[in-house]
């Protein structure tokens, strides 16, 4: 079994830790692949997650931690396992009764054990600088957490940005390997080391790797089977369009435009299309005055809910002159959004590869996403005007990278993935920046991981982890 952020299950049935926090010995949790965790009056099957350990870290040098990302991806759950005390703002009763105590003073709602979770942190924006204060207050670190599914809108109750009090992390829906379809044998922290030889063997065939794309990476859903696990990016979708994007900013939007936009978005995944591109689609549907602008301010209102994820352009000193494009690259926080959007299902995939490799790709980024913010990167894509592309360019602070095809799977595509790479390479001014670390084509299909004569990796998703 892979070390370090192993899957594991824990279940209804077992002992209760004090304070709710699950033990941080490696080896206890070998030991133990099955245990219930209850705390905080609540019982709960948790897998765990990689943003555990970075949020535990985080909390040890900053006074308080600042967790984003979309709905249900579970930060909440994440936090509550390490908090001792929670103000649950995302309830409509507790939000009442806050909101009035905040009007009186809001450092009364930071009272509890430390660290202490205060859940939807922005629909009270005044607590951000009441936390900042109470962290310079108690010069102290590791005193609260705060999750938001939503970017607030700007507020002339928010003075300050928190710099160097409030540290923040990301969470995205959960990767293959945290759900634990992925056996994780393959690092990819691993891979910058250049390994002369890599072995695993896949375990997902392409019927489950459907399903695993429009099941999606939410927690619940990694829990249940069937058409019950795939009504959840669903039921994520309907909520998006009648009300979350209506609650964002106060903002009432058009729902069947909505929907639109996002049908859009799915149909081009992975794609670096500008507003124009997108508006002329939904044209096709919408007859009144839909202009680019338009587009762009339902685009800008679905990023800042965590539904939208746009990818990118990295910028490399090359050898040529050869003009790098800067468009972003298109992409859903999870492939289930999109699956939703467009109301197809596995089987769909199955009869149309082409849609599916597009699906595909955006679950790759996700998972790709999720790593890289353990190894201390970023991802960005990479397309010239000579049309040479790369799906993504992991790049870390400490100034490696690495390049990275994404390919459903197929000799053929497999071969057409390592030339681009090595085209990429070839191009790159090593007398101005560091050769790549490794080059890979992440796959969905093929049986084994493995290194090939070129030096470049070949690995399917369901060996892989951060």
């Amino acid at each position: 079994m892979p070390c370090g952020f192993s899957c594991l299950l824990f279940v209804y049935f077992c002992a209760k830790l004090p304070n709710g926090i699950a033990p941080n010995s490696r080896t206890e949790l070998r030991q133990t692949p099955e245990r219930k965790y209850k705390y905080l009056n609540m019982s709960v099957i948790y897998k765990q997650r990689i943003v555990d350990n970075l949020l535990a870290r985080k909390l040890q040098g900053k006074g308080a931690v600042l967790i984003e990302g979309a709905k249900w991806c579970g930060k909440t759950t994440t936090a509550a396992r390490i908090a001792k005390s929670v103000l649950k703002l995302g309830e409509i009763n507790v939000l009442r009764s806050s909101r009035q105590l905040a009007e009186m003073d809001p450092a009364l709602l930071l009272r509890g054990d430390s660290p202490r979770l205060i859940d939807e942190w922005q629909t009270i924006p005044a607590l951000w600088d009441s936390v900042r204060s109470e962290v310079d207050n108690r010069s102290d670190l590791g005193q609260f957490i705060l999750t938001g599914s939503a970017v607030p809108i700007d507020s002339d109750e928010i003075e300050h940005t928190g710099t160097g009090r409030i540290g923040r992390l990301i969470m995205r829906p959960m990767s293959l390997f945290e759900s634990g379809e992925s056996t994780g044998e393959i690092s990819l922290g691993n891979l910058f080391d250049e390994p002369d030889q890599i072995f695993a063997e896949n375990r997902i065939d392409i019927e489950q790797l459907a399903f695993l794309v429009c099941r999606g990476g939410w927690p619940q859903a990694s829990l249940l089977e069937g058409e019950i696990a795939l009504d959840q990016a669903i039921d994520y979708y309907d909520a998006v369009v009648h009300y979350d994007i209506q609650r964002v900013d106060g903002v009432e939007r058009d729902t069947e435009r909505v929907k639109l936009l996002m049908r859009s978005y799915a149909r081009h995944q992975g794609a670096a299309v500008n507003y124009g591109v997108i508006c002329e689609d939904m044209k096709v549907n919408d007859n009144s005055s839909l202009n680019d602008d338009t587009v762009a301010s339902y685009v800008k209102a679905l990023k800042r809910i965590f539904v939208i994820e746009d990818m990118p352009a990295w910028n490399p000193n090359l050898r040529s002159k050869t003009a790098v494009r800067t468009s972003d690259t298109r992409y859903f926080t999870d492939p289930s959004i999109g699956v939703a959007a467009l109301g197809i299902g596995p089987k769909d995939f199955l009869v149309d590869m082409k849609t599916f490799g597009l699906f595909f790709e955006t679950m790759a980024v996700r998972d790709l996403r999720v790593f890289a913010e353990a190894l201390d990167g970023t991802l960005y894509h990479y397309r010239d005007k000579n049309g040479l592309e790369c799906d993504t360019v992991l790049h870390r602070r400490n100034g490696t990278y690495g390049l990275i095809e994404i390919k459903l799977g197929g000799e053929t595509l497999v071969e057409e993935g390592a030339k681009n790479l090595l085209a990429l390479s070839g191009l790159i001014d090593t007398s101005r920046m560091r050769r790549p670390s490794f080059m890979m084509v992440l796959t969905g299909t093929g049986a084994y991981a493995y290194r090939r004569k070129d030096g470049v990796y070949v690995v399917p998703i369901g060996c892989l982890r951060n």
